[in-house]
């Protein structure tokens, strides 16, 4: 996933993620204080309409907030996910992941996946909570119990003061057909809500 494979454009990278946040304060003291994140710029938006802060994420990459005085409040469920994705929210409530068409699902810093275990509990120690170690690999749950050769993404998830789900996540190998990996599904539209409403009433029954 190093090489350019787009003959249209030569995109190099993400340049900035732009989000919103309720309290601009609160989130300087999160990004910089528990993430360590550096504050490199900010900006005081004309005629009184807000702020602009970036913070230095490497590699010429940034992440930036917006805070509006004017904004409306968050929706989990539409703006954000209402719960963590992890197996156990997931086993109870499958849906706790969704958010609206247009929305932000979560935001996956990269990091070695050598670092995980000891991220995951720099976190907690900092007062998070912080979901286990989840290994996506390609079998049918899709997610492994322990490290094998399927697994291609190791993460933790976790939230930010404005409940922006966060991920740490790894890559474990190169992506491979040999072992699953796949990039021929048909993409879905809305003619397929029905299938898949079906496909998760039968997964569900079938865990019962």
């Amino acid at each position: 996933m190093t090489e350019n494979t787009n003959p249209e454009f030569e995109i190099s990278g993400l340049h900035h993620v732009a989000l919103v946040c309720e309290d601009m304060q609160r989130t300087v003291d999160f990004y910089t204080d528990v993430l360590g994140m550096k504050l490199v710029k900010t900006i005081d938006l004309p005629g009184g309409t807000g702020q602009h802060f970036f913070f230095d994420m490497g590699g010429g990459q940034a992440l930036a907030f917006f805070w509006f005085p004017e904004a409306q409040g968050r929706a989990p469920g539409l703006s954000n996910p209402r719960g963590f994705i992890s197996e156990e929210v997931l086993a109870e409530d499958p849906t706790a992941w969704l958010s609206s068409h247009g929305s932000m699902n979560h935001l996956a810093f990269m990091v070695s996946p050598e670092k995980l275990d000891e991220y995951r509990q720099k976190l907690m120690d900092k007062g998070l909570e912080v979901t286990p170690i989840m290994r996506h690999d390609t079998s049918e749950s899709q997610i492994a119990e322990e490290e094998n050769e399927l697994v291609f993404i190791s993460s933790i998830y976790f939230l930010d003061p404005d409940g922006i789900m966060l991920e740490f996540a790894a890559w474990n190998r190169e992506l491979s057909a040999e072992l699953g990996d796949r990039a021929d599904h048909k993409p879905a539209t809305p003619a397929d809500i029905e299938k898949y409403r079906a496909q998760a009433q039968a997964a569900a029954q079938a865990a019962e």
